[in-house]
């Protein structure tokens, strides 16, 4: 099979913080699950890290989490090997010490049609980029004289 055949969408990856003696809440987790069932992403990897006051990144299990949720358990294994432990530490800088982090990597399947076509055609993904949310609300706030 040729390469440009593959219907694959473009892989995503985040990094979400609690900050330190906060528990993730699960209200999202019904949404990810959401997103997966519709097929419009497929999770390739989702772990949880802690940084130590002393700096230093360990991995989390999700039993480790105190969630008994069959939602989150769901997605217990979801390691494609993607993620190595430089990514944990780079995510690690991110957070600051004593908060925790969900790490998720996930292919956007909705744009795998498209994608394969454009790699069909020769062409191919050079550059992407997010505007952050908190970003956007604050641009729409100061257009409205919110801000």
């Amino acid at each position: 099979m040729d390469e440009n055949d593959v219907e694959i969408g473009p892989i995503d990856y985040l990094v979400v913080e609690w900050p330190a003696g906060k528990q993730p809440t699960g209200e999202a987790l019904p949404l990810l699950v959401d997103l997966a069932d519709r097929g419009l992403i497929r999770v390739l990897d989702l772990a949880f890290v802690h940084k130590r006051d002393d700096g230093t990144i360990v991995g989390l299990d999700i039993e480790d989490l105190g969630q008994d949720d069959p939602q989150l358990t769901m997605f217990e294994g979801a390691a494609s090997g993607l993620l190595g432990d430089d990514d944990y530490d780079e995510a690690g800088t991110a957070l600051d010490p004593g908060c925790s982090a969900a790490l998720l990597v996930y292919e956007n399947t909705w744009a795998a049609p498209f994608a394969t076509a454009v790699r069909r055609g020769g062409a191919q993904l050079v550059a992407t980029g997010r505007i952050p949310v908190n970003a956007m609300i604050a641009a729409l706030d100061e257009a409205e004289g919110k801000g």
